[in-house]
């Protein structure tokens, strides 16, 4: 997943694993990245690449499941200008944020880049974003929406 610079903007890598997204970003300029990930060998990862790279000052790590839902994440989603994501393959989980995210209060132009495999379901549209560009690369795809309106009901 190609990062643009992103000089000064706050990211959210949900699905961080080692956090080689957010890191990236943070590299290109974000000015803070918020890291998602559950329990378990990935969030250690994270962690250590982190303290490894003296980037704690500008990070912040939720260490959550999303399956159960994002309100602990309200405000870093409404500050956020980047969303990440890149779950796990063929499990739905694309869709299911989508459409978490697509209900929670973004900000207007925010943008949410999608890394999934090629043949998983993924919407046009859904609550207040909406598809800008998508790109197939073999098995993967790259999906980009863009939050066009206020979301159309529902919580995080």
């Amino acid at each position: 997943m190609a990062l643009e610079p992103l000089a000064g903007l706050r990211v959210v890598d949900l699905f961080a694993g080692s956090g080689a997204l957010g890191i990236e970003a943070l590299s290109r300029g974000a000015a803070h990245a918020d890291f998602v990930e559950r329990r378990g060998p990935g969030l250690k990862a994270l962690e250590a690449n982190l303290d490894r790279l003296e980037l704690r000052d500008r990070a912040t790590v939720w260490p959550l499941d999303l399956r159960l839902g994002m309100k602990p994440l309200r405000r870093a989603l409404e500050a956020a200008d980047i969303m990440l994501l890149d779950p796990p393959y063929r499990q739905a989980l694309a869709a299911t944020t989508l459409d978490m995210l697509g209900a929670a209060p973004l900000k207007q132009g925010a943008r949410v880049v999608v890394e999934h495999h090629a043949k998983d379901l993924v919407p046009e549209r859904t609550g207040g974003l909406e598809l800008a560009r998508r790109r197939r690369y073999g098995e993967t795809a790259i999906t980009t929406y863009t939050c066009e309106t206020e979301p159309s009901g529902g919580r995080p």
